[in-house]
């Protein structure tokens, strides 16, 4: 299972998501120093899940159900983390 299907799959389960999307983004830092394969990710995810709550629960939500992948093959997420309602106004 890849990094990708792995977070996913966390996320789906944790967050039933209305939608999910996931970009491997480790290709823009092949120049840097620590550079790994696998590492930088961004993700647009849409839940009820995240109905009255700010931006920083959001993230905080996410980084709790991801905290082993963080910790061991994450180096860096980018994270769009929205309420339904506030996805349909975009």
């Amino acid at each position: 299972m890849t990094i990708e299907d792995q977070i996913q799959t966390i996320l789906s389960k944790d967050f039933q998501p209305m939608k999910f999307e996931i970009k491997n983004n480790s290709y823009l830092h092949k120049n840097h120093k620590e550079y790994r394969e696998n590492s930088h990710y961004s993700i647009i995810i849409v839940s009820k899940s995240f109905d009255k709550k700010n931006k920083v629960e959001r993230h905080q939500m996410i980084y709790r159900s991801l905290k082993e992948l963080m910790q061991t093959t994450i180096h860096a997420l980018q994270i769009k983390a929205y309420s339904i309602s506030e996805y349909n106004k975009i």
